[in-house]
């Protein structure tokens, strides 16, 4: 094969839906020697102030201004024109070239979607004109480690409309031998829940993400269920299965930082007391895992609450650090956290949220990989987690095809690897 063969010969975009019915993007990128795939893009409801931006249409009679057909036409118009001829397989000069071709800080100009998608379809081409599975392209030959599924199979928040403040619930088969048999473990945790909440007659309508949004009394009703599902299912609540949380706080955060826990009636607290429902909520539960239990501005509650649980579990920081290097390196300084929410858009490159896991391995810290709540049914996810070694991933319930696209690659890649698979948390 020629060298002219992994030269890019073609980009061209289109306007797609997510699992919202929210316009997103989907990019076909080709080669010169006739490969041809594509990419689409996820997009997020709760998000940071300081992610990549989107770019949307802001066109009022378009999908209430949400359309893309923007960010098409940056595929086409500008990034297109600059990558052709470039070779495929080089990666991070392709990231970097959109970067500079943006030029700004949070890729405004270009959009984050544009240029995440045109960066993922890339690395998809590179992987398939080498003859190589996704994960082993860029990964490399050792990537065999397959993530713990947090399966979230409970929602409140942003993501549902109940009275539960916590944004997501999941299920963590951290006593599990394989990948496989782990996503056994919390589907039929997922199932049993869903008929307790048949039989108590409440809703098993669900959220974004694919879990239950039930109206229940307060948060600790929640995980009183998962627990009791935990147990129906045959498991050992926090030796087979553990519970992670998402708070999202940023979504219940008062204007002078305070946090008003407004959707289970528990009141406002302070910084100190989100810290001490913590320690309640730790000794009577088995969580292993806990993202933005503070707001995104709150660097100093970040600090004081992993100097006082991170040596108990995993303090994860999705807002407050957005996938960015930047933000990461102060919360490493600061001792901010000890895990970091990685999530593909929003940074927008593949490369720069492979930085982002690399600059949290040399810390010491772990990485989460993460979907987002707007989702396509491509699995690209899947391939990174496993690439990254990143040892955990959460891609939502086990009820919805787009979620499910994901769980089902892992399985593909842990068939596809045999006994040379991992898997431990």
């Amino acid at each position: 094969m020629g060298q002219n063969e992994f030269q890019i010969s073609g980009i061209e975009a289109m306007e797609i839906l997510d699992s919202r019915g929210n316009p997103t993007l989907r990019v076909f990128l080709e080669l010169k020697g006739g490969v041809r795939v594509s990419a689409s893009v996820p997009s997020g409801a709760s998000t940071g102030e300081n992610e990549a931006l989107e770019l949307r249409d802001n066109d009022p009679d378009r999908y209430g201004g949400k359309g893309g057909l923007e960010a098409v036409a940056r595929v086409e118009g500008i990034i297109a024109p600059a990558l052709l001829g470039q070779d495929v397989r080089r990666q991070a000069l392709l990231d970097r070239m959109m970067i500079d071709l943006d030029g700004t800080e949070t890729k405004a100009r270009l959009g984050a979607n544009a240029v995440l998608g045109v960066s993922m379809a890339a690395a998809r081409a590179g992987a398939e004109v080498s003859g190589l599975p996704l994960y082993k392209y860029l990964g490399g030959a050792m990537a065999r480690r397959l993530p713990v599924p947090c399966m979230n199979i409970l929602n409140g928040g942003a993501h549902a409309d109940n009275s539960i403040d916590i944004q997501e619930f999941m299920a963590v088969p951290l006593g599990a031998p394989s990948f496989t048999e782990g996503l056994r473990y919390v589907a039929e945790t997922f199932h049993v829940l869903k008929g307790i909440l048949k039989g108590r007659k409440l809703a098993t309508s669900v959220g974004d993400e694919g879990g239950f949004a039930p109206d229940l009394p307060d948060n600790e009703a929640a995980m009183e269920l998962i627990v009791e599902a935990i147990r129906q299912a045959g498991y050992r609540p926090g030796v087979d299965i553990a519970i992670a949380l998402d708070s999202a706080a940023s979504s219940f955060v008062t204007k002078n930082g305070d946090y008003d826990l407004k959707w289970s009636g528990a009141g406002i607290k302070d910084t100190a007391g989100i810290i001490d429902l913590a320690a309640d909520w730790l000794q009577r539960y088995p969580i292993v895992l806990w993202e933005d239990p503070l707001a995104e501005e709150d660097w100093a509650g970040f600090t004081a609450f992993t100097r006082r649980f991170g040596n108990k579990i995993e303090v994860v920081g999705d807002d407050i650090f957005v996938t960015n290097t930047r933000y990461i390196k102060r919360g490493i300084t600061e001792s901010s956290a000890n895990a970091v929410l990685i999530k593909l858009n929003q940074i927008g490159t593949v490369t720069e949220a492979a930085d982002a896991v690399r600059m949290c391995r040399a810390a010491g810290w772990r990485a989460f990989l993460s979907h987002r709540s707007g989702e396509t049914e491509d699995a690209f996810l899947a391939d990174f987690a496993v690439a990254m070694d990143c040892g955990h991933l959460k891609s939502g319930s086990a009820s919805r095809s787009e979620r499910l696209a994901k769980y089902n690659r892992l399985l593909e890649i842990e068939r596809e690897l045999g006994a040379a698979a991992e898997y431990y948390w």
